[in-house]
């Protein structure tokens, strides 16, 4: 049985630049600290990649804020835990990721995994579009949530966010 954590979106966009913000920016140490905790192979990051024509796309109509562009300094993982990383990137050019849910099934089938911990941003976006996919293609596996190295675009949306994560039985620590 293995224990994996999955490291979303933590890009210097939703950290520092365009989409940043003084939560994500807090949560850094406690990410570092859980990336930490675990062998180094047990550590899956995803990237939130777009393209030059976002603006163009669905997403950019609704959120007209050029962010984590393919090959950009946002687009990169934040340095200090880019320095951590030992497995592949996932990059996945919208919230949730059917890349991450191939993955996972393939994980599982070599060995069975017995949680799955989530930390990273956004809750209210990426995480629990994430969180719900890993819980359908894993409906044995603990999906949990670490609030503590989570941060939603809004402190009330993050709530919002791990309350409904908690109603469909995904495990939130640390609120």
């Amino acid at each position: 049985m293995q224990d994996l954590l999955l490291v979303v979106d933590m890009q210097n966009d939703f950290i520092s630049g365009s989409l940043g913000s003084k939560e994500a920016e807090a949560i850094l140490p406690r990410v570092r600290e859980l990336i930490d905790s675990y062998p180094a192979d047990k550590v899956y990051f995803t990237r939130d990649t777009h393209q030059e024509d976002y603006l163009e796309t669905q997403e950019g109509h609704k959120l007209p804020i050029a962010h984590c562009l393919e090959g950009s300094e946002g687009w990169q993982i934040e340095e200090s835990l880019e320095k951590r990383r030992q497995t592949a990137i996932i990059d996945k050019p919208a919230f949730g990721s059917v890349e991450l849910a191939r993955l996972l099934a393939e994980l599982n089938q070599e060995e069975v995994i017995r949680s799955l911990r989530f930390v990273g941003l956004c809750t209210d976006i990426c995480i629990i579009s994430n969180a719900l996919i890993a819980k359908a293609v894993l409906p044995e596996a603990e999906i949990i949530v670490d609030a503590s190295a989570c941060a939603g675009v809004t402190p009330e949306q993050h709530q919002t966010a791990l309350d409904a994560m908690k109603v469909c039985q995904i495990t939130i620590e640390n609120e």
